[in-house]
């Protein structure tokens, strides 16, 4: 039985909650960005890379910041940033 509202589900599988472990955010300088779609396309290029999550551009700044499951090798996130049509500062 449902210990919690005592609803009468019984039930004997538990389910993990916790959630994914992520590392510290990591943040490159971009250059050559000018407009919202140069930020979409460095965005949906990092955010491709396995194990990245949570991608954020600010245009004003440059600046790409995102977190992972893994660390990631800065070269795989230089080719990602090249491959949108920019390169790491």
């Amino acid at each position: 039985m449902c210990t919690s509202c005592n609803c009468g589900t019984q039930t004997t599988d538990t389910i993990d909650t916790t959630p994914p472990v992520s590392i510290d955010a990591t943040s490159y300088t971009v250059s050559g960005m000018t407009c919202g779609h140069c930020v979409t396309s460095v965005t949906e290029e990092v955010g491709a890379i396995d194990g990245v999550r949570d991608v954020h551009v600010d245009l004003a700044s440059g600046v790409l910041t995102f977190t992972s499951d893994e660390p990631v090798a800065r070269d795989t996130v230089e080719a990602a940033v090249r491959e949108a049509g920019y390169a790491l500062a």
